[in-house]
């Protein structure tokens, strides 16, 4: 693909939180090639008037806007978790998501979102994988979360339930979607035929049986069938002994804090945060929409610029 038919769409996430401060810093900071490929997706009332804070009015006449997720004035109050503002986080992030799928785009960036906020609406949702996975017509568990950061890329395959939850739900099958989807996600970031590194579920991979028989029963026969399809695949082990090496392209971590702890701790606030396994490609920046600081003009805009370019790769956007 050209660097001239590259386009992205850019969610303002919660209305409330950080994310129309970042959005605008981000594109701010962006040239004006960079600039003509993004589409900002988001209440324009709210954009307009976090504009008007950060001394960015002048910015405003040069973005492709549209319209998305409208909340009532009384409830678009920066710092406040809001029902509405968290319906308004979805629908911008469905209306980029449905126009990346007709072609529109080639990826989505979405701002972080509030989960209170969302579940006070009533909407059922455990992170941006669950609503693209809904977007694009998929089982939930077919869509999975990568994170990147701190020259770390790590999918999970489990993500936001409690850690008894998601012990029922590893399996064997998932592991290998996980996997699968991790590989091709790493081909679009540039990196072909990655060499992954799989978590086991257990301290130790389960020692031998000495912790449990997880490992053995569930995450071996899945790299067993990963192997015979081509993949390089090494595991599983100790996600401690594993990222102490550092010897692959692509971890898989089979629950949340598997995967997040390392990545947080050596990219706090500036890693992103891809859904990935649909026809359509989410990343979110990996933090959270920092209510104790939203409409101060102190919120860092790093995640998104990085996002910018980790999902424009080789194809033209320089920040």
């Amino acid at each position: 693909m050209s660097a001239v038919a590259f386009r992205l769409a850019l969610s303002l996430g919660d209305p409330n939180g950080i994310g129309p401060e970042i959005a605008l810093k981000a594109l701010a900071a962006l040239s004006e090639d960079a600039r003509a490929r993004i589409t900002v997706y988001g209440p324009l009332a709210v954009l307009e008037r976090t504009a008007v804070a950060l001394g960015l009015s002048a910015l405003l006449p040069r973005l492709a806007c549209e319209d998305a997720g409208a909340v009532p004035e009384a409830d678009a109050q920066p710092g406040v978790v809001t029902a509405a503002a968290g319906a308004s986080a979805i629908a911008s992030a469905t209306a980029a998501l449905t126009a990346c799928r007709a072609g529109h785009f080639n990826a989505v960036i979405a701002c972080p979102h509030n989960e209170t906020a969302i579940h006070r609406a009533g909407i059922d949702f455990s992170g941006y994988p669950s609503l693209v996975a809904r977007v694009c017509d998929l089982p939930r568990e077919d869509v999975f979360l990568l994170l990147v950061g701190g020259d770390l890329r790590i999918v999970h395959v489990t993500l936001h339930e409690s850690v008894r939850s998601a012990l029922s739900h590893i399996t064997t099958e998932r592991v290998v979607r996980a996997v699968r989807a991790g590989a091709r996600a790493c081909a679009l970031l540039g990196v072909t035929q990655p060499s992954v590194g799989v978590f086991g579920i257990n301290p130790h991979a389960s020692e031998g049986g000495l912790f449990g028989d997880e490992d053995g029963v569930l995450v071996v026969p899945a790299l067993a069938q990963l192997r015979a399809e081509g993949l390089l695949v090494d595991g599983p082990h100790g996600a401690d002994v594993l990222l102490s090496k550092r010897a692959h392209d692509l971890y898989v971590a089979m629950l949340h804090d598997q995967g997040h702890i390392p990545v947080k701790l050596l990219a706090p606030n500036t890693s992103s945060a891809l859904s990935i396994g649909a026809d359509a490609l989410l990343s979110s920046v990996g933090h959270g929409s920092a209510m104790d600081i939203a409409g101060r003009g102190i919120a860092d805009p790093t995640a998104v610029l990085r996002t910018i370019a980790l999902l424009s790769g080789e194809k033209g956007i320089q920040i």
